[in-house]
């Protein structure tokens, strides 16, 4: 295994809700309207996690069915809990999915495709499942330059540990960018594959609320932060709070950006 996923930690889902959760949430929004799909139709989600994505295509698309999928029994444990609707929840791994060829209208998956060991099996295996004429769609983090509330934890965080560069986001996903992901649904055969950027602002009450979740454990940066002694995270917390643009009331504003690509299967 690369060792730099050993801080690769997607176990507990109310303690990564706060974290990424919150977020993907107004990502998933703009990502299913700009989908545009029309009623009625069976939607697979691929890495659903705690289900934020399959939340929204409930909630905004009038699907016939959505099925969810994800490698965490702890995540698809909070999803069935948590979301409502015509869907179902299943453990199972993106690059072998538990699903019958040509059995979807649309296959999607949100901040899960750089994770994947790999990726171009899993997209084979999104297109495997969709309908001819289908979508198949994914957004990432642009964890390299605008997802700042990453960046700002890197930044600090190889600063005081230059061993943890390898660990920043930033470098290890080279594909979470417009023209690798491109690149990706292309080579996966896909027609009119467009991409586009979705930018949703961050807001955090107080330090605190920007801080805790690092402290849950759940994904690589928070990962890293509880496999530090106390000394070094309160150095990284105390740096990262200097740096911080701290408004007059207190709170945080930063911004997230997302990449998303779609195409249609032949």
């Amino acid at each position: 295994m690369d060792s730099r996923a050993s801080n690769d930690v997607w176990a507990a889902g109310k303690l990564y809700e706060p974290y990424v959760g919150r977020w993907s949430r107004m990502v998933a929004h703009e990502f299913v309207d700009w989908l545009a799909m029309s009623p009625d139709k069976d939607w697979l989600d691929v890495g659903c996690g705690t289900g934020a994505l399959s939340q929204t295509i409930i909630e905004r698309c009038s699907p016939a069915s959505v099925t969810g999928v994800d490698p965490s029994d702890a995540f698809i444990e909070h999803a069935r809990a948590h979301v409502r609707g015509p869907v179902r929840f299943v453990v199972g791994d993106a690059q072998s999915l538990p699903l019958d060829a040509a059995s979807a209208d649309a296959a999607v998956s949100g901040l899960v495709l750089n994770f994947v060991p790999r990726p171009q099996v899993a997209l084979a295996e999104m297109v495997r499942v969709v309908r001819p004429g289908g979508a198949i769609a994914a957004y990432v983090w642009d964890y390299a330059q605008r997802m700042e509330l990453m960046r700002y934890f890197w930044d600090a965080a190889v600063q005081l540990d230059p061993a943890a560069r390898p660990l920043d986001e930033g470098l290890r996903f080279p594909m979470c960018e417009p023209a690798p992901l491109a690149e990706l649904f292309e080579g996966a055969g896909l027609q009119r594959v467009q991409g586009r950027e979705i930018e949703v602002p961050t807001r955090f009450r107080d330090f605190d609320d920007y801080w805790s979740p690092f402290l849950g454990g759940q994904g690589p940066a928070p990962g890293y932060a509880m496999s530090l002694d106390e000394p070094r995270r309160a150095a990284l917390r105390d740096l990262i709070r200097s740096r911080l643009p701290v408004s007059a009331d207190g709170s945080i504003n930063l911004v997230a950006r997302a990449w998303a690509v779609r195409g249609t299967r032949a």
